[in-house]
């Protein structure tokens, strides 16, 4: 698997996670996008950003372009 397959796959994986805390209630979303420190929350959303971040690098340097 590609590395740009496998971010993409990690990304599915967190955001599934999401999703399903999200939907038992043990979070809303304002509280996801006000989350800091070290709670779960704010862990998940920091790696999800990091992963993101990482596949435009890849998409970036395909295709020769620069950010």
């Amino acid at each position: 698997m590609s590395e740009k397959q496998e971010i993409i796959k990690q990304m599915m994986e967190l955001q599934h996670k999401f999703i399903e805390l999200e939907q038992k209630g043990e979070f809303n979303a304002e509280e996801y996008y006000d989350s800091d420190g070290d709670s779960e929350l704010a862990q998940h959303k920091r790696s999800f950003e990091e992963l993101a971040t990482r596949l435009v690098d890849l998409a970036h340097e395909e295709k020769g372009s620069h950010r």
